[in-house]
């Protein structure tokens, strides 16, 4: 062989081996979102952030970011813990369980490798009443026929909290175990008085509530709910603006927050432009206009009422933007 012809091989092979290089360097990364049913806000959202995060979105190059529908919370807490998901959206009490193996997840063994990417957006806890029932204070609730919400949901335990802080348990109330939906035609009948929902407002089953029958909302104010903050990292203030439900003024409760987590072992680096992108302009932008949660969506919230310790990728953002205390 000649020495041209040795040249000439070895600039091939060559070629051949950056080509390798370059497609490796470009083959895409998957990384999916944990979110809820379709019809709910999470799956919405979910689809919002993936778009601005994707690299065809102007985010992260070589990420593929898709949302997937699922069963919420629990769900995706458990996908992200055994690998299925990368990420996913839970509420910052469910999160806080999965991570101290406490109230949902009690006797299921702590979800250690759980991490926070953001605070999204709040989700409220109304305590839903009858305009004729009298009930000014969440103490008042004693003796009411009251609705906790179904045995497994994360209403039944924040309502089992709420309680407590103002000297009550569910043996106090005649209590009632029913999803929201069941829970307000009960109330709209008058076979309950009251019944607890958390979620974002305004909403629409209580909004339908509120003009065909008329409603109060309870607040979880003052000394009870301040020692609730306290103890509860996961919890945070809220405020219901007058106007939200009709002929309801504006009320003070507390809420938890919509969150986004992954796992510790997913890389800080992919995580820390991941949070990057989330933060870009376009994408605030595109948050602003996709959904009305959106505009709720803030890097000046995000490591709000985070119970669980932030990945290091999100953490390194958070410090680099003063979000974070050095």
């Amino acid at each position: 062989m000649t020495r041209k012809s040795r040249l000439a091989i070895g600039a091939m092979l060559g070629a051949i081996a950056l080509g390798t290089t370059v497609a490796m360097a470009q083959a895409p990364a998957f990384f999916r979102i944990g979110t809820g049913g379709t019809a709910g806000t999470y799956y919405p959202v979910g689809g919002l952030i993936a778009n601005t995060i994707s690299a065809t979105g102007g985010g992260v190059p070589g990420l593929v970011a898709t949302a997937v529908s699922s069963n919420g919370s629990v769900a995706n807490i458990s996908a992200v813990n055994g690998g299925s998901l990368e990420s996913g959206f839970s509420q910052s009490d469910v999160a806080y369980w999965a991570y101290t193996g406490t109230g949902l997840f009690e006797g299921k063994g702590k979800i250690e490798n759980l991490r926070a990417i953001a605070t999204l957006y709040p989700e409220t806890i109304h305590l839903v009443a009858t305009k004729d029932s009298g009930i000014k204070s969440v103490a008042d609730l004693k003796g009411k026929r009251v609705s906790l919400d179904e045995p497994g949901s994360g209403t039944l335990v924040d309502a089992r909290i709420v309680l407590g802080a103002y000297g009550l348990t569910e043996k106090d109330v005649k209590a009632e175990y029913l999803k929201p939906g069941p829970a307000g035609d009960r109330l709209r009948d008058g076979a309950l008085d009251a019944y607890f929902f958390v979620g974002g407002y305004p909403t629409g089953a209580i909004s339908e509530l509120a003009t065909s029958s008329g409603i109060t909302l309870v607040p979880i104010a003052g000394p009870q709910a301040d020692k609730l903050l306290s103890e509860y990292q996961f919890f945070s203030k809220d405020t219901v603006p007058a106007g939200t439900y009709r002929d309801v003024p504006e009320t003070q409760t507390i809420s938890v927050n919509a969150q986004w987590v992954t796992s510790a072992k997913q890389p800080e680096e992919l995580v820390y432009n991941i949070v990057k992108a989330m933060w870009s302009d376009s994408a605030r932008a595109a948050l602003d206009a996709g959904h009305a949660k959106g505009k709720l969506i803030t890097l000046e919230n995000a490591t709000n009422g985070i119970a669980i310790p932030l990945h290091p990728g999100a953490e390194k953002f958070y410090r680099e933007k003063g979000v974070l205390k050095q």
